[in-house]
């Protein structure tokens, strides 16, 4: 059991950064398998889904930021690889692929949303007016899937206003929702639906329900383990509980000495850590970041623990952005170095870096040459033969000249710097 109950703001960050599977840093030695990538998905509990693709979508940046390079086929195969398959789709932190085996701990949030309960309000009144409509959906998914909207029969076409769902994919996400259809696996990135039972494991779908109270018990305990040290609100966001839930039942783990409160050196409130807790010496990890990943999405949490503040601005007009369109956080020696505006650019067969920019404790001349090997290694990855900056800032001079220094890249400076972070 830890023999303390306070913690410096650099302890925290050293938890954290080794909670998320970054303490030894990504490397290139070891080829990475799916057990990897298992035992790391595992450790973090779930992993955001998103759909922008101008850079590489987002789910397949963590494994790459903690394990290195790494064939993306594998975690498609982890996700929607047929009966065996490790890894379903389910609303998580947001649409998330979850280990299979936690599965059980989603139905109490199925069931609510089954009723009606803890879905959008508009979901949630579809799902009252056009039942009958729904149930023909699920029997059409019996009859004839795995299928994805366009094909329901008259479904319809989406129209303006909610995300421009047609009246089929409204029906399909309410059955998703609530657990009577799951992703068998995309066409593209469109989601194809199934029943459980053709998808999921039969070892998973026979596992005896758990209490809804337990299930979020274990959840707490998944999100504990997965942030090192974390407040109230940072346990809830990490599975999107709800409030009074999340009090009840961290006051249950605490009573259980499951979950020990401490305090963090410049953080308000009381964060909470398990018994088995470490305090590791360093956390030299270098590595960069979705900015959809588990260790800075709770924007709140990042700017406590890293002093950066983190917006995502792909829905920011192009003149009010600050960082850029797809912007991804460098993790850098135990902090947030630099933001880079990444874009694959396929057809150039190049990695563009649109915006450089260097934190406000952070150097150009410190941060730019470990910033260019690790964008040299996601394009390689990526299957790009060159990185090159297209876009000013701070950063962007010295990171320029590292990475002419490898003689491999073609490093642009655009006559009018000003003009970066700009672009899309």
């Amino acid at each position: 059991m830890p023999r303390f109950d306070s913690l410096s703001l650099r302890e925290a960050r050293r938890i954290a950064i080794a909670a998320q599977g970054f303490a030894s840093g990504a490397s290139d030695a070891t080829a990475v398998e799916s057990r990897h990538a298992r035992r790391l998905i595992g450790r973090l509990g779930l992993v955001q889904i998103d759909s922008v693709n101008v850079l590489v979508r987002s789910h397949y940046l963590p494994l790459f930021s903690r394990l290195g390079p790494y064939e993306a086929a594998l975690l498609d195969r982890l996700a929607y690889g047929g009966k065996r398959r490790a890894l379903f789709e389910y609303w998580g932190h947001e649409a998330s692929l979850i280990p299979v085996e936690q599965q059980p701990l989603f139905r109490w949030r199925m069931a609510r949303a089954e009723r009606g309960e803890g879905i959008y309000g508009e979901l949630a009144r579809f799902a009252v007016e056009r039942r009958s409509y729904i149930d023909s959906v699920l029997a059409e998914v019996a009859a004839c899937g795995p299928m994805g909207a366009s094909e329901l029969s008259g479904a319809g076409r989406g129209a303006g206003g909610w995300w421009g769902w047609s009246d089929g994919k409204r029906a399909l996400e309410y059955l998703f929702w609530a657990g009577l259809v799951t992703t068998a696996g995309r066409r593209g990135f469109e989601r194809l639906y199934d029943l459980p039972e053709r998808v999921l494991p039969a070892a998973v779908l026979d596992t005896p329900t758990p209490e809804e109270a337990e299930a979020q018990r274990a959840l707490l305990r998944i999100a504990a383990r997965a942030h090192g040290v974390a407040t109230e609100r940072d346990l809830r966001d990490y599975h999107r509980l709800e409030v009074a839930d999340t009090r009840l039942r961290i006051a249950e783990l605490v009573e259980a000495g499951e979950l020990l409160p401490v305090t963090v050196e410049g953080w308000e409130r009381t964060a909470y850590v398990t018994p088995d807790l470490r305090i590791p010496r360093k956390a030299p990890a270098r590595a960069l970041l979705s900015p959809f990943d588990s260790l800075i999405w709770e924007r709140q949490r990042t700017e406590r623990l890293f002093g950066a503040r983190i917006r995502l601005e792909i829905y920011t007009p192009a003149h009010k952005r600050e960082h850029g369109y797809y912007v991804l956080p460098f993790l850098m020696d135990e902090r947030i170095a630099a933001r880079v505006d990444l874009k694959s650019d396929r057809k150039a067969c190049t990695l563009l870096v649109q915006a450089a920019h260097t934190e406000p404790h952070a150097s150009p001349e410190a941060v730019a040459p470990p910033l260019a090997a690790e964008l040299r290694r996601m394009a390689g990855w990526l299957g790009l033969e060159r990185v090159t900056v297209v876009g000013g800032s701070d950063l962007a001079p010295a990171l320029a000249g590292a990475l002419q220094q490898t003689g491999a890249d073609a490093s642009i400076i655009p006559d009018d710097p000003a003009a970066a972070g700009s672009r899309t």
